[in-house]
């Protein structure tokens, strides 16, 4: 018997394949599943109603998807307060209602991923849902509204969002670029050289001006009012307008380039904000030689795109102030500056600030910032969990190809074929940097595609705002000349002196 039993067991062996041993991969999707499938078993029917994890193709183009980072309350499990988001951010509320059509429930988001042990969820909202006439504070009433004040999570950012090409359709998207704005000023393969008048307050409008031409005639290109600057008593918004234009036509004469400034239009109500861009174009500068800055934040999406709709030839400057209570990494509530800067691109904005990348002062990474720049400035660029493809024709399309493959190598687009894609957005640069900083930021940037605005960096300089802007055009030109800012320092004395003051460790 024993010997027979063994016989059998040997021939049973030679007739069994071996199964092949499960990948680590496969054992934690099968386990992510199981977990997955547990938590949808703890549902009540109205959080069923705003959940698929088996969604067929989300990138069909009939949603806008987004990820965000949740930790739920201590009344609810993960999915279940997934479901909460996704009801309170498209159709629901917290309890089923006898109002519902069978309609309105084809408009319920979806949570259609989750990442349970990075508390991660991924949210298909139907693009009908929003505004059809390319409203962005529609979206994001929606999106990052009531929902970060619900007491059911702990924590809610988003991280990212990716749009479906029809939905770029129905928003304008950047008019007039830093194409346009290189083109005015004859610069080219280096970055925008600019300032932040400082101090910040305090200068009358004579005095600000004189600081304008100062920057102007050491060979700077772009000056911008720092983001609070209005209709102050001892700066009125008209003379600094008149003084400005006066300061910018002799520094224009004496160094024969172009000039530009950025007027910060931002207003307490729509008919002062449109007055502001009126007293600028009536006052005589050039087509060209303006911007309009808008605090994005704290004047409201509604201003950003009023300014690209009706003043579709003119550089939309998009400051953030207040983006930190939204984007600062520790914070647990809010959205990323990836989606900041990326519905800033949507809005129509020409340029918006993107961060120094941890070069500045400011808080920052070059993950989060150096991502951010590169999602506005491209056609195509990798989020940090979608990549973003800003065509409005098929991306297999050879002159899709040819528009991807141009940009790459940062030539212009979409200069007289701008049904293609969307326009691209500038980044803008601000926050601690100076002269010495300038190639370090370029090297994590990886392009000079973008705005540099330095406020101390120029006008602590020892010897002034003038010879501030000659050490930025100095460390400027040793870039382009691939020789070492110390080097080229031993023959421009502002570089030098600029490398002596900014090199002391701060008291």
């Amino acid at each position: 018997m024993n010997k027979n039993k063994s016989k059998s067991v040997k021939i049973k062996s030679k007739n069994i394949k071996k199964k092949k041993p499960v990948s680590k991969k496969n054992k934690t999707n099968k386990q992510t599943m199981n977990s997955a499938n547990k938590l949808v078993r703890t549902l009540n029917s109205h959080q069923l109603a705003y959940v698929n994890l088996d969604l067929k193709d989300p990138q069909n183009g009939e949603y806008m998807l987004c990820v965000f980072h949740l930790i739920p309350g201590k009344n609810l499990n993960f999915l279940q307060a997934s479901a909460e988001v996704s009801a309170e951010s498209s159709t629901g509320t917290n309890f089923p209602v006898l109002t519902e059509t069978p309609f309105s429930k084809k408009l319920n988001a979806l949570v259609y991923k989750i990442d349970l042990k990075k508390n991660l969820v991924w949210i298909a909202y139907p693009t009908r849902l929003f505004d059809r006439i390319g409203n962005v504070q529609n979206i994001l009433t929606y999106i990052v509204g009531n929902t970060l004040g619900m007491k059911e999570i702990i924590a809610l950012k988003l991280l990212d969002v990716w749009f479906p090409p029809a939905m770029l359709e129905q928003y304008d998207g950047p008019s007039y670029t830093i194409d346009d704005m290189r083109k005015y000023l004859g610069v080219y393969n280096r970055p925008i050289l600019g300032t932040i008048i400082k101090p910040k307050m305090g200068l009358t409008s004579s005095e600000y001006a004189e600081v304008c031409y100062d920057f102007w005639v050491g060979g700077g290109d772009f000056v911008k009012n720092d983001e609070p600057q209005a209709n102050q008593d001892f700066c009125p918004y008209e003379k600094m307008v008149e003084h400005v234009k006066k300061a910018m036509d002799k520094a224009v004469k004496e160094t024969g380039q172009k000039k530009i400034h950025s007027f910060n239009v931002s207003a307490p109500d729509y008919d002062t904000m449109i007055q502001r861009c009126e007293m600028i174009r009536s006052a005589g500068f050039e087509k060209g030689s303006y911007a309009f800055l808008i605090d994005g934040i704290t004047a409201g999406w509604m201003a950003v795109q009023t300014l690209r709709r009706k003043y579709p030839d003119v550089f939309i400057h998009f400051h953030r102030a207040g983006h930190g209570a939204f984007t600062r990494k520790e914070n647990p509530i809010g959205y990323s500056v990836l989606v900041l800067s990326k519905f800033a691109r949507l809005a129509g904005a020409s340029g918006v600030h993107t961060g120094t990348a941890g070069v500045g002062k400011m808080s920052g990474t070059p993950e989060e910032d150096i991502t951010a720049a590169q999602n506005i400035s491209r056609v195509q660029a990798k989020g940090h969990f979608f990549e973003q493809n800003w065509s409005k024709i098929p991306i297999m399309d050879k002159d899709a190809i040819k528009m991807i493959n141009t940009d790459r190598s940062q030539q212009s687009i979409l200069e007289d074929d701008e049904w293609r894609g969307m326009k691209k957005c500038c980044p803008i640069i601000s926050g601690g940097l100076n002269p010495t900083l300038l190639k370090p930021f370029i090297d994590v940037m990886e392009n000079t595609d973008f705005i540099t605005t330095m406020g101390a960096g120029c006008h602590a300089h020892p010897k002034g705002t003038t010879a501030g802007a000659r050490a930025l055009v100095q460390a400027c030109e040793a870039y382009t000349k691939k020789i070492p800012i110390e080097k080229y320092a031993k023959t421009h004395k502002e570089l030098a002196e600029a490398i002596k003051f900014f090199s002391k460790k701060k008291k």
